[in-house]
């Protein structure tokens, strides 16, 4: 088969020829029909997180296909299903967060001690076919194209679980930093929940697409916001922590700010504010990640419903090297999803 392999840190992704898997106990194999590039795919490559630990380096976890074999056991897929499979595929059941007993989440990914994650200690979906745990996978609407469907399992569960954490309530004010991959999935899904929306963004290049997306009004920073009126929530999904510091000048009390990107070099911090104290404001500030695939799958039925569309650039598999660079110099609006 056709995969899309990392020949080694800090090289470029190469189209080979690699073996085709087989399903074992427990597992389908699904013919790939399109998997999204995600940011940790970029990282990943350069090293900035862990390279991923399989041979040949196949990364890729928003991966959408058909499943055309099942393993031994397998009840509750079959052939022609069609299905995605998520970054956390399942935990070791034995390290000391297992005991804990919590649901296989992007929590998991980051506390157990051998969890099985797709395209980083599994092969991943960037291939023509992938095996997965059948546990581990979503059926996919029938009214959401496989492109579509794709980044809602990555961008989208990240995103919505981070609106869930919040708890926003009727009448609240959102705001979404980083229109990006994710920030572009979170103003819709605020906005179709009915609540105000407020994009934050330092370019200007996005101030239009935001209002696009539906956001009520567009922001370049804390200040701004605060200027604005503030907001009940601020959800981060771009990379820049120290962005998200400067947020905070406009959560209003009472207020949730929820981490959901990632920042392998910045901090997040607090800022001495003698007027108004952090202690004083009751706000809380929140992480959030793949949240448990009921979320995941609620994400997916508002796309299917055309309430929130992702906005993607699709590649052919022959030019995934040229997909990754544009995701990388962050020129891609929002999401690259590559077919196979």
């Amino acid at each position: 088969m056709k995969a899309a392999v990392i020949p080694g840190l800090n090289e470029t992704w190469e189209v080979r020829e690699v073996p085709t898997p087989r399903p074992g106990p427990g597992e389908v194999l699904i013919r790939v029909h399109a998997c999204g590039i995600c940011h940790n795919d970029v990282l990943a490559t350069r090293g900035v997180i862990p390279f991923p630990a399989i041979t040949p380096a196949v990364t890729g976890h928003e991966p959408v296909g058909e499943i055309v074999e099942v393993g031994a056991g397998v009840t509750t897929r079959a052939p022609g299903d069609r299905v995605g499979t998520t970054w956390v595929q399942s935990t070791c059941g034995r390290c000391d967060y297992c005991r804990r007993g919590l649901p296989v989440s992007g929590q998991a990914a980051l506390n157990c001690a051998a969890p099985v994650m797709t395209g980083f200690t599994a092969p991943g979906g960037h291939a023509e076919y992938l095996v997965a745990a059948a546990a581990a996978t979503v059926l996919i609407p029938e009214d959401l194209p496989d492109e579509l469907a794709a980044p809602m399992l990555c961008a989208g569960y990240t995103s919505w679980s981070a609106l869930r954490a919040a708890e926003p309530r009727p009448g609240e004010r959102v705001a979404v930093l980083g229109i990006g991959g994710l920030g572009h999935l979170a103003v819709q899904f605020a906005k179709a929940c009915g609540l105000e929306t407020v994009a934050m963004t330092h370019s200007a290049d996005k101030h239009d697409l935001a209002r696009e997306l539906g956001a009520d009004l567009v922001v370049g920073n804390g200040e701004e916001l605060r200027a604005a009126g503030g907001a009940d929530v601020v959800l981060v999904t771009g990379n820049s922590y120290p962005a998200a510091s400067d947020a905070l000048q406009g959560l209003r009390v009472n207020g949730r700010l929820v981490l959901a990107g990632i920042d392998p070099a910045g901090a997040f911090t607090i800022a001495p504010n003698l007027a108004q104290p952090f202690f004083a404001q009751r706000q809380r500030v929140l992480g959030a990640t793949h949240n448990g695939l009921d979320l995941l799958r609620e994400a997916l039925d508002l796309a299917a419903s055309g309430v929130v569309t992702p906005r993607v650039e699709c590649f052919p598999v022959a030019a995934v090297g040229e997909a990754v660079e544009r995701v990388a110099n962050g020129t891609v609006r929002f999401r690259a999803v590559v077919t196979y």
